[in-house]
């Protein structure tokens, strides 16, 4: 590191359990985040902010005048352009060193087994079960590690999906697709992406590093209404078509 950077980053360098070994880590990781509105947005700016190396943006969406109630990463003068691009301009004003990488298009799974492949943690900011089930799959046979995130309303949850342990599909059947509600139909609380969001983006430090105690077979939940945590252990299925092939 040169002394620009350890001035950048000397507040986390000055961490015992992260310091220089740890900051050098997070400078060589690549990180595919997919999903730049509520919650990819602060996990993408924190993850820059701190110095993840490379991180790789995916979404096929544009930014829309509904979007910027949440999705923090996105402003007025970019309506209508794509948000992986975007999201490349907030990250390059904040932390110009980090390479991004923009993917601004729908994986295929072939293209999403590559990506996830190339990159050392994927964050799953997305807001459907068909993407996260996909997304999940990927990760679990490329032994990837997976920080998961959700919000709706006034709810949130995030879990960490490591190699060995239980997966996304261990937690959520298949079938709760075919139910699943959106932002776009029930509305969410505006910083609730960001609290969210945060979240994963500490998960994934903490990963990258190998410091601290992953969200490993536990779902993290949050009520802002009643501003309640909780925490569910969940384990690995032993019919779980996923992770127990």
């Amino acid at each position: 590191m040169n002394d620009q950077q350890l001035l950048r980053y000397s507040r986390q360098i000055m961490l015992p359990q992260l310091d220089y070994e740890g900051q050098k880590k997070l400078l060589n990781a690549k990180v595919l985040i997919i999903g730049l509105g509520g919650l990819g947005s602060p996990v993408a700016m924190y993850l820059a902010a701190a110095g993840v190396g490379e991180l790789r943006l995916c979404d096929f969406d544009e930014v829309d005048l509904s979007n910027l109630q949440r999705q923090i990463a996105h402003t007025t003068e970019r309506v209508g352009q794509s948000k992986v691009l975007s999201a490349a301009a907030a990250i390059q004003q904040l932390n110009p060193e980090i390479k991004l990488v923009t993917l601004n298009e729908r994986l295929s799974e072939s293209q999403l087994a590559n990506q996830v492949a190339e990159a050392d943690l994927v964050i799953d900011a997305s807001d459907n079960f068909e993407t996260r089930f996909a997304i999940n799959a990927a990760c679990v046979k490329q032994q990837t590690p997976l920080v998961s995130g959700a919000v709706i309303r006034f709810e949130g949850q995030v879990t960490t999906i490591l190699p060995g342990g239980p997966c996304y599909r261990c937690l959520y059947q298949e079938e709760n697709d075919t139910a699943v509600e959106r932002c776009s139909e029930t509305g969410v609380l505006a910083p609730l992406p960001g609290i969210i969001g945060s979240i994963q983006a500490t998960e994934a430090l903490k990963q990258i590093t190998e410091i601290g105690e992953p969200l490993q077979g536990k779902l993290l939940l949050m009520d802002a209404l009643t501003m309640e945590w909780r925490t569910l252990r969940y384990r690995r299925d032993p019919s779980c078509p996923v992770c127990n092939r």
